[in-house]
């Protein structure tokens, strides 16, 4: 159903979130914590830290070495910030209902609202759009 390469590519993405997410996380737990920036404020910043961390792993080992991988980093930094300032929307909003409407502490909200943003919006997105393989190169060097 699944190759190994797709299964191993997963995976490397996986490393890559943790990676970005692990950063973003401990940045908005001290901006939140200890300069009492609001949490949806944080969030936005550290989102952006992370996303910046994300993004180089993809690009440099991640999606590098796919057959038909197009290394325009424009056309990706284009396509990532538009990811990223989706999947940050969608964190700070989500963290916030779960804090306003079910009173559920915001750190725990976060990693709630990251689980389903990471696996329902990021990979897809960026797997599929940022660093989508060139669909001519591949055909190319299947022949």
């Amino acid at each position: 159903m699944f190759s190994k390469k797709s299964i191993f590519t997963f995976l490397q993405a996986q490393v890559a979130a943790f990676l970005g997410g692990i950063t973003d996380y401990g940045v908005m737990i001290v901006l939140t914590e200890v300069f009492k920036v609001h949490f949806t404020f944080s969030i936005l910043i550290s989102g952006t830290v992370g996303a910046i961390i994300n993004f180089g792993i993809n690009r440099l080992w991640v999606f590098k070495n796919q057959p038909g991988y197009s290394n325009n980093i424009n056309n990706q930094l284009f396509k990532f910030a538009l990811v990223v300032l989706g999947s940050i929307s969608l964190k700070s909003f989500g963290t916030l209902i779960l804090q306003k409407v079910f009173q559920i502490d915001y750190r725990i909200g976060r990693l709630v609202t990251d689980t389903f943003v990471s696996y329902g919006f990021n990979y897809p997105l960026i797997k599929n759009w940022v660093f989508k393989a060139n669909e001519k190169q591949n055909a190319i060097e299947s022949h």
